[in-house]
């Protein structure tokens, strides 16, 4: 995965500094994987290691939560020819009032893709919709987990991971 570390460093997704999480919680560390999401080869790099995580789980369709994990899902969904269902943050106060787009049936076997996973909140929230409707959670992939929630799911990198990266970067500068 260095190789991926690379290149999110290289686009500018790892910033290294002080910033607000969305939780509201202080880190030194911000990942902005909507961004690496925007280049094609990040795109196809990260999308083929989710692949690969989930050689080993039989699953129906692909759930997300709108932003960030739409372009993973879909990415992914083109390689493994998999449905996807994406969850909107909040219900719609017009039109149908949905908080899904795809059909979700009873019974389907759902993985759900995440780009990063601090707390867990949106996990748990798609998870619980899910299962509303009917659906079986089969398996949680995160591109990047914070290591701070105590779901248990599959991740690319850790933050440790970055945080090795920054101090070797730092270490190795002349």
């Amino acid at each position: 995965m260095d190789d991926l570390i690379n290149k999110l460093i290289k686009v500018g997704s790892i910033k290294f500094g002080e910033f607000t999480l969305s939780s509201g919680k202080k880190s030194n560390v911000y990942i902005d994987i909507k961004l690496a999401a925007t280049n094609p080869e990040i795109l196809e790099t990260i999308a083929n290691a989710i692949v690969e995580k989930l050689r080993s789980v039989e699953f129906d369709k692909i759930a997300c939560i709108e932003l960030g994990g739409v372009p993973l899902a879909i990415a992914v969904s083109l390689k493994l020819k998999k449905p996807v269902l994406i969850f909107r943050k909040e219900k719609k106060v017009y039109g149908l009032g949905e908080d899904l787009i795809g059909d979700l049936k009873n019974g389907d076997r759902v993985v759900i893709i995440e780009d990063v996973v601090t707390t867990g909140k949106s996990a748990i929230s798609i998870m619980e919709r899910v299962r509303q409707k009917g659906g079986i959670i089969v398996g949680l992939v995160a591109v990047v987990d914070r290591e701070e929630s105590n779901l248990k799911f599959e991740s690319l990198l850790k933050l440790s991971d970055l945080i090795k990266a920054k101090n070797f970067l730092n270490s190795t500068k002349i």
